[in-house]
């Protein structure tokens, strides 16, 4: 009997059973057979006990409740999708009537522009040709013609992005865009997501594929104002959306993803290459779903569009500022509600928006005025054609609240579609230099010979010298001076701000670290996230435009606290305001860094390259002004930003040939050798500024240095210097326009050159250079 139960439980556990143990030296014979198996049992029910005591956790969650609870929730979303279906219905479309004209005002209230009716005609699909419908369905969804017009994951994903506050991340059909455009709004809600989904799954069932394109293309925003295919064949290329090729089709469906950026009139370089990269995505894509040859989808080159049609209403400057003002706006909802750039532009687009924006009406007239009197008056575009080449833009901002009080973006929005108050692809030049200080003075920067960086500290004037680093060695940078003019081995910062010498500001930005001084330029309200940490950008070598300049300078005039221009005073769609981020922000370099570059500026306007457009400016009046002057490499752009306590504006020229719109140099501009800093743009400041002052106020300053508060001087020639200096020569080749007027020491103690031509000090005439006339505007010269 022991033994038939023995071998039946061999059989069940497919091995032996284990022997009987013994217990207390007691032999196992002295155990009935029928005691043992029970034994056995016994012991087999205690092991499954223990562990069910070790693992009482995995009581709670074995794998049947788990999937037992993971399809409940399935079963409860199925059932609650199915009620939703059921309740939701197609409603009617509704996208027309809700365009509306935006309305813009001063900053006083008083109306200023209307953004018109919404440019729309509706074609019919068959006006369409179809490689260009396929243009569309390559960009945005290739299986189109075969989904069910949802894409389930890409919705999930939509769906948990909006709920984490990380707002869309694609995954909508050609189906889903219809229905957001033409059936709902472009609100990042969950109830609106929902909605979106079952509204596609409904329109996908009783709606042709041909239908739902043609809706598509036909209610979708391309940029320039213009809504569907057609507006934007004639905007774009000023043809039918009949006559549109393969290459034009494909450059609409790739403007689609962020129509403004996209747009090449008025895209960055960034910008211009994401548009080629995604119409080749769009081609390629063509080529991959058989639409497509591949030899003829090789020989195609990119169509690049027309320039920009006027635009009715927004004449002169009010086009900059409505375009300026829908950016800033596009850009806080797309950081407070994690929407993408096109939604974004779909959403401010002639959608019932009220602006009132930071102009004053006073100051933007005088600003107008001044750019007019002083360098528009002087051009003679028939008589030299390079005249016909020079684009002015400037900003002026309010230091302490941040506000963009006037703005000049050009000649006439409708005739210059780019606003370069606003653009940044040409050079700050030595308006950078201000920075450099800034940066040493908040970092407590010391030069190679472990001084104080500050403005009294002894730097090596020489043109083309070699700047060293830390240990001694050379980097490979030897900038010249403007005119290779030599300054001496011992001048002081001060006097180096003042006749705006490179080569000191080459050395103290590697005595300080260029990645420190980028750094405090970003602070500051510069772009600089993608540039190399390289002594050249010493020179203001960068991308800026008059807006950034204006705020970095506003940054200083508020004892360093971080300005932002802002243009918009409140936006404000259907009773609800969009709320603006502040325009003053943290502390971002110290108060008395701040000041003391104020105050070191001082000294470029009182006895520097800006001494005669502002400080012998007649309309002075004894105001206290800073500013700094710059001249790019090639004559491709001059600036003077200047201050006063009360208002910061930055004034650019800019070459831009008139036809091609390439960057082109402002030699012989008005008949002058070149377009200097304290020329034009040095006029065009003085002239607005002291126009429109209000009280004279002087700069409250926190410091001991800079002119404001001390004269200007130069050392002693037995005076240390603070650098290894070296004649070194680059293979640069030196400025062929004309010699700037040499400087007169501020003291008396004369500046020893390292040529062999010395400069002799004097206080009566000034020497007169041997080759062509210096600029009347600017007989100093700058970098």
């Amino acid at each position: 009997m022991g033994r038939a139960e023995e071998r039946r439980a061999r059989q069940r556990g497919g091995r032996r059973a284990a022997p009987p143990t013994r217990s207390s030296g007691t032999p196992s014979e002295g155990i009935a057979p029928g005691g043992r198996a029970a034994a056995r049992k016994a012991a087999a029910r205690g092991k499954k006990g223990a562990k069910k005591g070790k693992s009482g956790i995995r009581r709670l969650f074995t794998w049947k409740k788990i999937l037992g609870t993971f399809l409940g929730f399935c079963l409860l979303g199925i059932g609650a999708f199915i009620v939703m279906y059921m309740m939701i219905d197609v409603p009617k479309g509704n996208a027309a009537a809700q365009k509306q004209s935006n309305i813009y005002k001063y900053s006083d209230g008083s109306p200023m522009a209307r953004e018109g009716d919404t440019n729309r005609e509706i074609v019919d699909l068959s006006e369409v040709p179809k490689p260009v419908q396929h243009t569309f369905v390559a960009a945005e969804n290739k299986s189109f013609y075969t989904d069910s017009g949802v894409d389930l994951k890409g919705t999930a994903r939509g769906l948990i992005n909006t709920l984490s506050g990380k707002g869309k991340q694609g995954g909508s059909t050609i189906t889903q865009q219809y229905v957001k455009n033409f059936y709902l709004d472009q609100d990042q809600t969950v109830t609106r997501k929902l909605k979106e989904l079952v509204i596609s799954l409904k329109v996908d069932r009783t709606t042709s594929k041909d239908k739902i394109l043609a809706g598509y293309i036909n209610t979708s925003y391309y940029g320039r104002g213009a809504y569907g295919i057609q507006a934007a064949a004639q905007d774009y290329y000023r043809v039918d959306a009949k006559d549109l090729n393969v290459q034009q089709g494909a450059y609409l469906a790739a403007l689609l993803q962020a129509p403004s950026q996209y747009d090449w009139a008025a895209a960055t370089p960034t910008g211009k290459k994401l548009v080629q990269a995604r119409w080749n995505y769009v081609l390629d894509n063509m080529v991959g779903q058989g639409w497509l040859n591949k030899a003829k989808r090789d020989a195609m080159t990119f169509p690049v569009p027309k320039e920009p049609k006027a635009a009715p209403g927004l004449e002169g400057q009010k086009g900059y500022f409505v375009k300026l003002a829908k950016q800033q706006l596009e850009k806080q909802l797309i950081k407070q509600e994690g929407i993408t750039q096109d939604e974004a532009e779909a959403r401010v687009e002639n959608s019932g928006w009220t602006f009132t924006l930071n102009i004053d009406k006073k100051k933007q007239a005088q600003l107008e005025k001044s750019v007019k009197t002083q360098l528009i008056s002087q051009l003679d575009p028939k008589k030299r054609s390079v005249d016909k080449n020079v684009q002015a833009g400037a900003a002026s901002v309010d230091p302490k609240t941040g506000k963009i009080v006037a703005l000049y973006g050009g000649e006439d929005y409708t005739k210059h579609f780019i606003s370069n108050a606003n653009r940044t692809d040409y050079q700050p030049a030595s308006t950078f230099k201000p920075v450099i200080l800034a940066a040493a003075l908040e970092n407590a920067s010391e030069t190679q010979g472990g001084k104080a960086i500050g403005a009294n500290t002894i730097y090596d004037g020489t043109s083309k010298r070699q700047v060293v680093d830390s240990n001694g060695d050379k980097v490979g940078f030897a900038p010249e001076n403007e005119d290779d003019q030599d300054y001496g081995k011992q001048v002081t910062v001060q006097t180096a701000m003042d006749k705006s010498i490179n080569s000191v500001f080459a050395q103290m930005g590697v005595d300080v670290g260029m990645d420190k001084v980028l750094e405090t330029a970003t602070k500051m309200g510069m772009d600089t996230g993608k540039l190399k940490a390289l002594p050249a950008y010493t020179l203001g070598t960068m991308g800026a435009s008059p807006i950034q300049m204006a705020g970095v300078y506003a940054t200083l005039d508020n004892h360093g606290k971080q300005v932002t221009p802002t243009i918009i005073k409140s936006a404000e769609q259907g009773g609800t305001e969009v709320q603006m981020p502040d325009p003053i922000g943290d502390q971002v370099i110290s108060r008395e860094a701040a000041d003391t570059v104020t105050s070191v500026l001082t000294g470029v306007v009182d006895d520097g390259t800006a001494k005669v457009s502002v400080a012998q400016n007649p309309s002075r009046d004894g105001r206290k002004v800073a500013g700094k002057t710059g001249t790019s490499d090639d004559n491709l752009s001059a600036w003077f930003t200047g201050y006063t306590p009360d208002l910061v504006t930055s004034v650019g020229l800019f070459g831009e040939n008139y036809k091609t719109h390439a960057q082109s140099k402002m030699y012989k501009t008005a008949g002058l050798p070149r377009v200097n800093g304290g020329g034009f743009p040095a006029q065009i400041w003085a002239e607005y500024t002291f126009g429109v002052a209000g009280e004279n106020t002087k700069f409250d300053l926190d410091t001991d240095q800079g002119a404001a508060v001390q004269p200007s001087w130069t050392p002693s020639p037995s005076a240390s210097v603070s650098d290894t200096p070296s004649a070194s020569a680059t293979t640069k080749k030196p400025t062929t326009s004309a010699p700037a007027t040499p400087v007169t020491p501020t003291t008396s103690a004369p500046v020893t050159p390292t040529t062999s031509a010395p400069v002799t000090p004097t206080t009566s005439a000034p020497v007169t250079p041997t080759t062509s006339p210096p600029n009347p505007f600017d007989p100093n010269g700058d970098q």
